[in-house]
């Protein structure tokens, strides 16, 4: 059965989000969704999840699943929130548990939060199989820009996460806790192993001057043209531009606020004695 996709792109973050449904009526997954936040104040508000619940509420949809793709550093995930609005289990990639123990130390959180992935109502393994109603979904892990970043198959659709761009914009930086370089070429490679005609759907779009943002690609336009790992490209000079250019990169503008939230599968940290939850600043760290 094919999938239908429906994309919400963000033009705050970059980010795309995608509700995967096998037509009206039926069962969806909710993929990479966005919760907005204004670093200035501090406030989240939820115009863009909205925007996916006014979606599934006219096709009729039933949520099954909220998949994230991995703990992303460049925007905050509404995956608690529409699973309050809608219902559905929220799933990562099961090695979420080490990221979560990298930025547990880093953010000296509370010693409550339990880095053992229960935040998450399902951890994947690589090859895992699932349903989204009469739709078959597979998962393949994607390790490279972080540990436990994964892409979710469902028949001829890919979401890819953070593991390439479109072609004329490249692939993800590997220079986060527990990313590697060497890894993201062959988690790359593996997609790029799948039929030429294999559709592949971004995480986000950074587009070039004069372009609109675009988020659907093919594999064989990848293989044909991503400026960072066309055919042709082998390990070794893909490591190497990759190093240099992650040298080059200054952090993201919310990694901060979003990876706390986001390693809490979109949860906020336990309100303090005065009803108010907080995010951390590290200082001199990063």
């Amino acid at each position: 059965m094919q999938a239908q996709v429906q994309a919400f792109f963000d033009p705050v973050t970059g980010t795309v989000s995608y509700v995967v449904h096998a037509g009206a009526g039926s069962a969806c997954a909710i993929v990479d969704p966005v919760l907005d936040f204004d670093a200035r104040s501090g406030r989240t508000s939820t115009a863009s999840a909205e925007r996916i619940v006014d979606f599934v509420a006219d096709r009729r949809l039933q949520v099954e699943w909220i998949l994230e793709t991995h703990a992303h550093a460049d925007h905050l995930s509404a995956a608690a929130w529409l699973r309050g609005r809608l219902g559905g289990k929220i799933a990562v990639g099961g090695r979420i548990t080490e990221v979560q123990g990298v930025f547990k130390k880093l953010f000296h959180l509370e010693p409550g939060f339990a880095a053992d992935g229960h935040q998450f109502d399902h951890l994947f393994t690589d090859g895992e199989t699932f349903a989204i109603g009469a739709l078959q979904a597979r998962v393949i892990a994607m390790p490279g820009h972080t540990p436990a970043c994964v892409a979710y198959q469902v028949g001829d659709s890919v979401f890819v996460g953070d593991t390439l761009f479109m072609p004329d914009v490249g692939t993800a930086r590997c220079d986060f806790p527990g990313g590697s370089a060497a890894q993201l070429y062959g988690s790359i490679r593996r997609l790029l192993a799948l039929p030429p005609s294999t559709r592949l759907y971004m995480c986000h779009d950074y587009p070039p001057e004069g372009r609109e943002p675009q988020w659907e690609t093919t594999v064989a336009a990848q293989r044909a043209s991503n400026i960072h790992v066309h055919d042709g490209i082998g390990e070794e000079a893909f490591v190497a531009m990759r190093q240099a250019r992650d040298a080059t990169l200054g952090m993201p503008t919310l990694i901060l606020p979003s990876v706390q939230v986001n390693i809490r599968a979109g949860q906020m940290p336990p309100p303090e004695d005065n009803g108010v939850s907080y995010l951390k600043i590290p200082l001199n760290t990063l």
